[in-house]
Protein backbone atom coordinates (compact mmCIF):
# COMPACT_ATOMS: atom_id res chain seq x y z
CA UNK A 1 0.00 0.00 0.00
CA UNK A 2 2.01 3.19 -0.85
CA UNK A 3 0.41 6.52 -1.50
CA UNK A 4 1.75 9.51 -3.47
CA UNK A 5 1.34 12.75 -1.59
CA UNK A 6 0.19 15.61 -3.57
CA UNK A 7 2.06 19.17 -3.84
CA UNK A 8 -0.11 20.26 -0.87
CA UNK A 9 1.75 17.77 1.91
CA UNK A 10 5.55 17.81 2.71
CA UNK A 11 7.45 16.00 0.92
CA UNK A 12 9.24 14.60 4.20
CA UNK A 13 6.14 12.35 4.73
CA UNK A 14 7.92 9.99 2.62
CA UNK A 15 10.43 8.85 5.05
CA UNK A 16 8.63 9.94 7.95
CA UNK A 17 5.99 7.04 6.85
CA UNK A 18 8.30 4.74 5.39
CA UNK A 19 7.76 1.70 7.43
CA UNK A 20 3.76 2.48 7.63
CA UNK A 21 3.78 3.28 3.83
CA UNK A 22 6.88 1.65 2.14
CA UNK A 23 6.71 2.63 -1.20
CA UNK A 24 5.30 6.11 -1.13
CA UNK A 25 6.46 9.06 -3.03
CA UNK A 26 5.63 12.74 -3.39
CA UNK A 27 4.52 14.37 -7.07
CA UNK A 28 7.82 16.19 -6.99
CA UNK A 29 10.03 13.08 -6.63
CA UNK A 30 8.58 11.66 -9.94
CA UNK A 31 7.97 14.56 -11.57
CA UNK A 32 4.74 15.97 -11.63
CA UNK A 33 5.50 19.08 -8.86
CA UNK A 34 4.21 21.32 -12.05
CA UNK A 35 1.44 18.81 -13.12
CA UNK A 36 -2.16 19.18 -13.20
CA UNK A 37 -5.14 17.17 -10.93
CA UNK A 38 -5.82 14.86 -14.20
CA UNK A 39 -1.64 14.13 -14.73
CA UNK A 40 -1.22 13.29 -11.23
CA UNK A 41 -4.69 11.04 -11.31
CA UNK A 42 -3.36 8.92 -14.22
CA UNK A 43 0.32 8.89 -12.77
CA UNK A 44 -1.25 7.22 -9.16
CA UNK A 45 -3.75 4.64 -11.40
CA UNK A 46 -0.77 3.77 -14.02
CA UNK A 47 1.57 3.26 -10.98
CA UNK A 48 -0.78 1.56 -8.38
CA UNK A 49 -0.90 4.37 -6.04
CA UNK A 50 -3.40 5.79 -3.60
CA UNK A 51 -3.62 9.50 -3.78
CA UNK A 52 -3.40 11.29 -0.24
CA UNK A 53 -4.06 15.00 -0.77
CA UNK A 54 -5.86 18.06 1.05
CA UNK A 55 -7.35 18.92 -1.99
CA UNK A 56 -10.70 18.95 -2.81
CA UNK A 57 -10.42 18.71 -6.06
CA UNK A 58 -9.39 14.80 -6.27
CA UNK A 59 -12.30 14.00 -4.23
CA UNK A 60 -14.67 15.63 -7.12
CA UNK A 61 -13.14 13.52 -9.31
CA UNK A 62 -13.16 10.49 -7.39
CA UNK A 63 -16.83 10.78 -7.23
CA UNK A 64 -16.82 10.99 -11.28
CA UNK A 65 -14.55 9.05 -12.07
CA UNK A 66 -14.10 6.07 -9.61
CA UNK A 67 -11.11 4.13 -8.92
CA UNK A 68 -8.42 3.45 -9.70
CA UNK A 69 -6.79 5.09 -7.92
CA UNK A 70 -8.61 5.25 -4.37
CA UNK A 71 -7.71 8.56 -2.52
CA UNK A 72 -6.85 9.69 1.14
CA UNK A 73 -8.49 12.92 1.73
CA UNK A 74 -7.03 14.91 4.44
CA UNK A 75 -10.08 17.11 5.17
CA UNK A 76 -8.04 18.65 8.41
CA UNK A 77 -7.38 22.27 7.98
CA UNK A 78 -4.26 24.28 9.04
CA UNK A 79 -1.76 21.72 10.67
CA UNK A 80 2.10 21.18 10.32
CA UNK A 81 3.26 18.13 8.94
CA UNK A 82 3.46 15.81 12.55
CA UNK A 83 -0.06 16.05 12.65
CA UNK A 84 -0.51 14.70 9.51
CA UNK A 85 2.29 11.63 9.84
CA UNK A 86 -0.03 11.38 13.21
CA UNK A 87 -3.28 11.37 11.48
CA UNK A 88 -1.84 8.91 9.12
CA UNK A 89 -0.34 6.34 11.14
CA UNK A 90 -3.63 6.80 13.00
CA UNK A 91 -5.93 5.68 10.19
CA UNK A 92 -3.19 3.19 8.99
CA UNK A 93 -6.16 0.84 8.88
CA UNK A 94 -8.79 2.11 7.79
CA UNK A 95 -6.01 3.35 4.64
CA UNK A 96 -5.57 -0.29 4.18
CA UNK A 97 -9.05 -1.06 4.05
CA UNK A 98 -9.47 0.85 1.38
CA UNK A 99 -7.04 -0.39 -0.51
CA UNK A 100 -8.43 -3.98 -0.15
CA UNK A 101 -12.09 -3.04 -0.94
CA UNK A 102 -12.68 -3.11 -5.06
CA UNK A 103 -15.75 -0.93 -4.72
CA UNK A 104 -13.91 2.07 -2.57
CA UNK A 105 -12.89 5.10 -3.57
CA UNK A 106 -11.60 7.46 -1.14
CA UNK A 107 -11.28 7.82 2.46
CA UNK A 108 -12.18 11.20 4.38
CA UNK A 109 -9.75 12.09 7.17
CA UNK A 110 -9.71 14.57 9.75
Amino acid sequence: MKLLFDENLSPRLVQLLASEYPGSAHIHAVGLGEAGDIEVWEYAKTHGYIIASKDGDFFEMSVVRGAPPKLVWIRRGNCNTADIVELLRAHRESIELLARHEDGRYLAID
